[in-house]
């Protein structure tokens, strides 16, 4: 299988299901009407004039707060690219053997998933947030240099090209080859993906491959980029503050964005400077890495010290943002503010001493190993000292129950795990013997998936009103959220097993008797996957379809006094754009002080409500989706019969599990899905889908589960035969879809709840 062109096919379905999605939610969307009703159809229409406007518009802007949307928007893309690089890889782990893509595919797979992640996602999307809020929190008018503000965004789109300029000119080559002589797109195809790591260690980058050039020159001009926007983050929190603003009282997500500019000042430009002499090593015949020179080690010297505050450039937006947020959904203050602070300012300065204790495998002096075996361990005790805060934070509060609250203490979770095996990666033996496992791949991806994009999550939904004017399905929100803590814990909890199991890293295969953990992973990394797709679907859909927000406090911040000034900017543009006035609580009480009165329900008293719904759910679902499921098989037999159907597609379908290769359990495995995965997420779903509970939301879903069955069991087949193959499996997907909605209906199961002025409820 063509990997570019399978990989640029997902990230094109995904884009187009993006606008198809806006599409429908602007064809159905109410328009206020002249007599206080609203009616449905009204819909402006885009010219050719709007388009242009729009565009210049966007491309010329120096506003902070649409320079932030930019910098969230080129993240969000970077991070769908790089997220199917993830779910590739998995996919290829599922079996022992490279039969799904070679081992070289793996390779510039996991070089590029991982350099795309941690360079063009992560950072870009703190950096919008930053944007788009911190002028806000500091009543600042602007960014101080807004001018180059907008160049440090334009710089990343044509370093992210760059940098994956081998997939584009790939896929186009492939593409021109069906009507232009080979000979004329020699260049195209001469470019590759580099398949060399992501840390890009010589000799493997010093490989003739002229990609690799342009990833280095596309790395470079993001950490341009990126030290632009240091700069301008850290002269606007010290010279455009509001008088009223002193360091004492600064918040605490400004005061994670100064340490991180900071942070970037100092690793930036190392790191430009390493990847000049690889280029120069590459092209201009140098030796700063060749083993006659400065050799590959000074390399891993170079790269680390950049590479270990980078993960604390990651990091601390994060905590920043959950220091910020988590009070607000827990009804008190946030605990030990100062100490946060401390904790954040020695975190930057430790985490330029620690860069070794990625190369104690190297034979580095054992004395040097010592030093950096305790300043590693050191480096926890700031890290610990917030999860007691944010704990504490915790401890007796008013705790909703919201999406952002699931995301936050999901990630202070998450977090401890990856800490503590840190800790323990910090000591030389342990090292010694894990470093080259799962187990690293597990500690890690602990800490980026799990507090990092969890909290970019929890910060979407936080400031969702004030970003869009409208509320979005809180309901699907917090199912989201409770979905990607699952299938981050699943995933990168199994790789910890893995890697306990001494399984080594970054292989394209593996012995069989690992296939069952792997495939766990793979499924936890779906999970999480689907859950993405939902945010992005919420998000996209609540724009149009949201309930408007009449009340600049959402969040009932102004009940326990933190009402920040990001949300009184909001409330003062309400009042002048749209006549909505202040709204005053009836009750106002400390943040710091527990509510006396009406005191939450316990833990057991929220649990049990959800747990005999989706109890209910899941029996009902049960049932429906063995009717649809025999159902689906009749029209199946039929496709057996005509021929364009393979029934040992059954028996294949077994050996994804590590069955054996058997009709019947294939079958057995078929049916138990269809009687509960997709019954669970239809029921799951079912709400937010086009149409009613009943049919027409049945034939919603069934379309969109076909094509992964249509993938799933292609034998081959091509011209009419594959025409019929695809016909049959949409019209056994429909009667599935009918018979599991029709048998959900007959029963009594979920109906669809109606919209509350909040957009649903908590």
């Amino acid at each position: 299988m063509n990997r570019a062109l399978a990989e640029v096919s997902l990230f094109g379905a995904v884009v187009v299901s993006c606008l198809l999605i806006v599409l429908l939610a602007r064809r159905v969307r109410a328009e206020p009407s002249p007599d206080g009703g609203y009616v449905t159809g009204r819909e402006h229409r885009l010219g050719l004039g709007d388009v242009k406007s729009a565009a210049i518009r966007w491309t010329t802007t120096t506003n902070h707060r649409e320079i932030g949307l930019l910098y969230i928007a080129f993240g969000t893309v970077a991070a769908i690219w790089g997220g199917i690089d993830a779910m590739m890889i998995r996919t290829h782990l599922l079996t022992p053997e490279a039969n799904l893509w070679t081992e070289q595919t793996y390779n510039e797979l996991f070089t590029m998933h991982g350099l795309t992640m941690l360079i063009f996602f992560v950072t870009p999307v703190f950096f919008g947030v930053g944007n788009y809020f911190l002028p806000l929190l500091i009543g600042a008018d602007d960014m101080a240099f807004p001018r180059l503000n907008a160049i440090g965004f334009w710089l990343l789109p044509p370093s992210l090209l760059l940098a994956r300029l081998g997939i584009v000119a790939e896929v186009t080559g492939s593409i021109l080859a069906v009507i232009v002589p080979t000979d004329w797109i020699s260049v195209l195809m001469a470019f590759q993906e580099p398949a060399i790591g992501w840390t890009m260690y010589p000799p493997l980058s010093l490989a003739p491959n002229p990609q690799t050039n342009f990833l280095l020159l596309g790395l470079h001009l993001s950490g341009i980029a990126t030290t632009i926007g240091a700069i301008n983050f850290i002269t606007t929190i010290i010279y455009e503050r509001d008088e009223s603003i002193g360091w004492a009282n600064l918040d605490i997500f400004s005061w994670n964005m100064l340490v991180t500019s900071a942070l970037i000042i100092f690793a930036f430009p190392l790191l430009g400077t390493a990847l000049l002499m690889l280029l120069f090593d590459r092209n201009f015949g140098t030796t700063f890495f060749a083993v006659e020179g400065g050799g590959p080690i000074l390399w891993q010297h170079l790269l680390w010290f950049w590479g270990h505050p980078e993960v604390y450039i990651i990091f601390l937006p994060a905590t920043g943002l959950m220091s910020l947020i988590l009070p607000k959904f827990v009804g008190r203050k946030l605990f030990g503010f100062k100490f946060i602070v401390y904790s954040t300012i020695a975190i930057g300065v430790l985490s330029f001493g620690v860069w070794a204790h990625h190369m104690f495998v190297t034979g580095v002096d054992p004395r040097v190993r010592a030093s950096f075996m305790a300043t590693s361990i050191a480096i926890a005790v700031p890290s610990a000292i917030k999860v007691f805060n944010w704990i504490t934070t915790m401890w007796n509060g008013d705790v909703r129950l919201a999406a952002p609250t699931i995301l936050c203490v999901g990630s202070i979770g998450l977090f401890i795990v990856g800490g503590v095996t840190g800790i323990f990666l910090a000591v030389i033996p342990v090292d010694v013997i894990y470093h080259g496992t799962y187990y690293v791949v597990g500690h890690f991806h602990l800490i980026l998936m799990g507090i990092i994009p969890l909290m970019m999550f929890a910060a979407s939904y936080y400031w969702y009103p004030l970003l869009t004017g409208r509320m979005y399905d809180r309901r699907l929100a917090i199912f989201q959220s409770s979905l990607l803590v699952v299938g981050s814990a699943l995933t990168f909890m199994t790789l910890m097993a893995l890697g306990f199991l001494e399984l080594p890293r970054r292989y394209a295969t593996y012995p069989a008797e690992y296939s069952g953990l792997q495939i766990v992973a793979t499924v936890g990394a779906f999970i999480i996957g689907i859950s993405v797709l939902m945010w992005l679907y919420n998000m996209i859909w609540s724009y149009f379809q949201g309930t408007p927000i009449e009340n600049a406090d959402p969040w009932e911040l102004k009940a326990t006094e933190q009402f920040t000034p990001e949300w009184q900017w909001f409330e003062d543009r309400l009042e002048r754009e749209r006549g909505v006035p202040p709204s005053e609580p009836d009750e106002v009480r400390p943040s710091y002080v527990p509510a006396q009165d009406d005191r939450p329900l316990s833990l057991y008293g929220r649990i049990k409500p959800v747990a005999r719904t989706v109890a209910s759910d899941a029996g009902i679902g049960a049932i429906g989706g063995f009717v649809g499921s025999l159902l689906m098989t009749a029209v199946l037999l039929v496709a057996v019969g005509l021929g364009v159907f393979d029934l040992e597609s059954f028996a294949t379908l077994a050996t994804f599990v590590g069955l054996p290769a058997n009709l019947a359990l294939g079958y057995g495995l078929f049916l138990v899905g269809g009687m509960t995965v997709w019954p669970l997420l239809f029921l799951s779903l079912g709400e937010y889908l086009p149409g009613e509970l009943t049919f027409i939301t049945g034939l919603w879903y069934a379309t969109v589960i076909a094509s992964g069955f249509a993938l799933a069991f292609f034998t081959g087949q091509s011209g009419l035969e594959l025409v019929t193959y695809l016909i049959f499996v949409l019209l056994a997907h429909w009667i599935y879809g009918l018979g599991l909605a029709g048998t959900i209906t007959y029963l009594g199961g979920r109906q669809r709840r109606p919209s509350t002025g909040e957009g649903g409820n908590e």
